[in-house]
């Protein structure tokens, strides 16, 4: 399907139909995790990132794939490793000697949606170099800003159990993400469904011949944009998201609780949530629903806590089961 052109701006309902879409294309492709699939595009419409935690070998790379050839968008993947260096990812001058003057050669980051693939590996410099192309949509490189395409979105994964030779992000990292995904192992069901697609002659790396088509572009996606923008937020609304936040600061599993930066994700993920399925104004349950990958990267549980078998998800259930909800 080619992008409507901007003569014929996109219908909002279009736009939510053809995002909708994407579910089904992607389907084609990654089974069972459709959590995953509505989480990505939530962080899409929110100009977000996404963290990806799962154990190797649950199609996180393909799911990250499928999704940028249902929108149309380019992708590009990396590979962190502990040797990789900042400029593997940013980019850097290369000198040419026809023209005695350096060059600008983009790195890996300069595309729609990056994968960045065990990004625990590399060390602290440079998952850093990360920091200003996911905050301000820029790289710097010798004292030149030059932007990014639009949309961005990086798309990074780690492994949850192995912990060996890593360098875990730090808060002011995570803190980046607008989400935090978990992608599980499948069901008996789901499993069954994948060994058979690949019985059948399944190839992950062609996606054209397991019949994923584009089913919206830029255009869609910015008419999206525009409309979770308008979506109405109460008092009421602003109020609970504010309380969830403040409880998780004042919680006696946590040492780190959720920031302003936080509550404003959990806002912003919300209202992508209440439009995506149908509502121009937000509710509760669309906040309950976008809290645990929301605000589960941002709280840190205490030692004697985690030894006692308490998760960061027990708290955010526990605080949303605890707190008032506007009527």
């Amino acid at each position: 399907m080619s992008a409507p052109t901007p003569e014929t701006p996109t219908d909002p309902d279009s736009a939510r139909a053809s995002l909708e879409a994407l579910r089904t294309e992607i389907a084609k492709a990654v089974v069972g995790q459709d959590p995953a699939v509505t989480g990505l595009v939530v962080a899409l419409l929110c100009r977000g990132h996404v963290l990806l935690e799962g154990v190797p070998g649950v199609a996180k790379t393909l799911l990250v794939r499928a999704l940028a050839a249902t929108l149309e968008l380019d992708t590009k993947r990396v590979q962190f490793t502990p040797d990789l260096m900042p400029s593997d990812v940013t980019g850097s001058l290369v000198y040419d000697a026809r023209t005695a003057e350096f060059s600008f050669q983009p790195g890996p980051v300069f595309t729609n949606l990056l994968l960045a693939d065990e990004i625990n590996r590399t060390p602290p410099k440079t998952q850093a170099s990360l920091l200003e192309a996911m905050e301000e949509r820029q790289v710097t490189v010798d004292g030149t800003p030059r932007p990014l395409p639009n949309p961005f979105l990086v798309a990074a994964t780690q492994n949850p159990v192995e912990y060996e030779g890593t360098y875990p992000l730090p808060e002011a990292q995570l803190d980046r993400f607008l989400l935090k995904l978990t992608v599980p192992l499948p069901s008996r069901e789901d499993e069954i469904n994948v060994l058979t697609r690949h019985a059948n002659g399944f190839d992950p790396r062609d996606l054209k011949a397991a019949g994923v088509r584009p089913v919206a572009g830029p255009a869609e996606l910015e008419a999206a944009r525009d409309a979770v923008a308008k979506t109405s937020v109460s008092p009421e609304i602003a109020g609970y998201v504010v309380d969830i936040c403040r409880a998780t600061r004042n919680s006696p599993s946590l040492t780190l609780g959720v920031s302003p930066r936080g509550a404003t994700a959990l806002l912003s993920t919300a209202r992508a949530w209440a439009w995506l399925t149908g509502r121009d104004y937000v509710t509760p349950d669309d906040v309950k629903a976008l809290a645990l990958p929301t605000l589960r990267h941002r709280v840190q549980l205490r030692p004697e806590a985690e030894m006692e078998g308490v998760t960061a998800d027990s708290v955010i259930n526990s605080i949303l089961a605890h707190v008032p909800v506007p009527r």
